[in-house]
This record gives C-alpha cells, structure tokens and sequence, in this order.
C-alpha cells in the first residue's frame, strides 16, 4: 500500500463527530437515539399527563380539588375512594343504565357501519358505475315531496314513502334514458365523504323532527340508525383505499376455480384488508362512544349515553364535581382502551403480512 492509498482512506471522526457516527447501519448514531428518545418521552409525557390528571382528581377529596392544583399522592394530598364509592355503590343505577346504553349503541352502529359500509367500498373498488345525473336529482325531488306532504299536509310517512317510490320507478323507467349527464365512482365518493363535512347540527333537526314523527325519540334504534348514516361515509372512504391496492388476479384467479362474488370478498378481500378493518372499526368505534350532538338531541331519559351523563355533571346545582366527573370519565374511556388493545394485534399482524408480501 503506497502512501497515496493511506491518504484515500476516510479517517475516523473523533470527538464530538463520533456521536453523530452511526455504529453501524440500520443503527442510529449515539447523539440521535438520545435526541429522538427524549423527544419521545417529552411527547409522552404530555398525552399522559390528562389521563394522570384524571386519575388522580379522582381520588381527591372535595377539598383537595377546590384548594388548587395538588400533584403526588401522599405528599400534596391524601387519596380517597369517596368518589369512586358514591359513583359504584350508591349511584351505580344511574352510572349503569347510560353505559349500557353506550356500549349497545356503540357495538351495534359500529357493525351495521362495517358490513354496509365494507361492501359499498368493494363495490365502488371493483364495479364501474355510471347513474344518470337526471334520475338522481328526479329522486331527490320526489323524496323532497314526500317529506314536504309528510310534515305539512300530515300524510301518512308510510304512504308518501311508497308513492314516492312508484312514481320514481315509472319516471327513471319511462325517462331515463333520455339523461345524458352521468356520474362516476369519483363523484359518488366525493358525495359521500361531503356528508361529514357538513355540520351534524344542521341536520339534526329534521332527523329530530322524522323520529318523531314515527314515535322512535329517545331510542336505542334511532340513535343506532343515526350513527351509523353518519359514520357510513368514513368507513367507504377508508376501505375503498384498502381494497383498491388489493390484486385483481387474486380474485380473477378464484373466479376461474368457481368462486362465487361473496366468496371471494369474505374469504379472499376481508382477510388481506383486516389491517384496513381494524383501524376502521376503532375508529368508527370511537366517533360512536364518545358523539354528543346526536345524542343530545335524541335522547332524553331512556336511551341517554355516557356522553350526556358528562355533560350534565358541569351544569349542577353545586358546580361542577370533578372528583365524580373524573370517575366517570375513567370508567367511560375503559372500552375504549380494551378495544384499542384487542384490534392492535390484527393492525401488527396486516402491518406484517404486507411488510412481508413486498
């Protein structure tokens, strides 16, 4: 090795250089770990801190909470259970039934938004469709008369609905080829994620006004039907990417075996997008326990929600309870958390499946 090849060779940093030296590859340097760690637990620290908070005003004394910010149990202040044993012991009814609610409502809207949602999503990835711009607005304006007959002229909900429906039939059988505009698979999901970008408050009332009209305020199944026509939009938007990066040949292939179409999305589809369905289903789960607006508005005593049971601890006679409030808000984010851990293992099992497929 002559002296011109020594000179080649990249010298070694030293110093402060070699803490910003990876050891190796696929590693970080010693400096970046420690940088990347401790903004990770400063990050830590304030998504925690809330939930700490809570926890510990849960098990404060009235005094305690009313005498300024205290820290650390057993140096700032003395724990106490009278809270958590007012909430569980002696109201537990009045805890109980708005949970039960929540977790009914919940479960059942986030499984109608699933399946409904989950084949639409499909459809939309899979099928071309072309409907005529005319025989859209033709049924909007027909459903728009049914509900100006029902709620001014008082015809019968059932009745206006089936007429409605009839003249519809005619008219885009009689009309509708006569249409020449027509939209696409764009257009329809364009149109569906547009109804969450709409306010829920301006369409409350009239949802408002059609349940009560058939007698179904302050139901389980109305607010089940609500939530799940609001969280519809979310679910097609989200698994129609899933099922859009899914391989054709796959399906084409199992259709050339004699599969049929339902065989192949709930044996073939479903399971290569289970990373697609479980963020979806916490998702959804999550916009469904904790909505306030819908639930505000139709429900009162029997079908009330955990959400409601809240809001109505800050609007008391003796001021806000924050020690119960805290109880209640611990006991309310418990579902939550379980489902979050239960559908984590299907997220790192699809996250893996595709690290491994590419």
């Amino acid at each position: 090795m002559t002296t011109d090849d020594l000179t080649q060779i990249p010298s070694r940093p030293t110093g402060i250089a070699r803490l910003f030296e990876a050891p190796q590859m696929g590693k970080m340097s010693p400096a970046g770990c420690v940088i990347v760690y401790s903004l990770l637990f400063i990050w830590t620290g304030f998504v925690l801190f809330p939930l700490y908070w809570i926890a510990i005003t849960s098990v404060k004394l009235p005094i305690d909470v009313n005498s300024g910010p205290a820290y650390l149990p057993w140096i700032d202040f003395t724990p106490n259970l009278h809270a958590w044993r007012d909430l569980v012991v002696l109201e537990w009814a009045e805890t109980l039934k708005p949970y039960r609610n929540s977790v009914i409502i919940a479960f059942f809207s986030t499984i109608a938004c699933m399946f409904i949602g989950s084949m639409a999503a499909y459809a939309l990835a899979r099928i071309e469709y072309k409907p005529k711009f005319g025989t859209i607005l033709m049924f909007v304006l027909l459903m728009a008369a049914a509900s100006v007959s029902v709620g001014v002229w008082g015809v019968d909900w059932r009745l206006a609905s089936a007429s409605a429906a009839a003249i519809f039939v005619l008219l885009a059988r009689a009309l509708g080829r006569r249409f020449k505009r027509s939209v696409g698979n764009s257009d329809i999901l364009f149109w569906m994620i547009s109804q969450r970008i709409l306010p829920p408050v301006v369409t409350v009332v009239p949802v408002y006004m059609m349940f009560q009209s058939v007698r179904l305020l302050d139901t389980q199944f109305a607010i089940i039907l609500t939530y799940t026509v609001v969280n519809l939009p979310i679910v097609v938007w989200l698994m129609y990417d899933f099922f859009s990066g899914i391989p054709k040949d796959l399906e084409e292939s199992a259709q050339l075996d004699g599969a049929s179409q339902f065989t192949i999305f709930y044996e073939i589809v479903l399971p290569l997008a289970r990373t697609g369905l479980a963020a979806t289903t916490l998702l959804v789960m999550i916009f469904a326990w904790n909505e306030y607006i819908v639930a505000l508005f139709l429900s009162t005593t029997k079908a009330q929600t955990m959400p409601i049971l809240v809001a109505a601890m800050n609007a008391g006679e003796k001021g806000v309870l924050w020690w119960k409030m805290s109880v209640v808000i611990i006991i309310m984010i418990i579902p939550v958390v379980l489902m979050a851990l239960v559908l984590q293992r299907f997220i790192s099992r699809g996250v893996l499946l595709g690290a491994v497929k590419g």
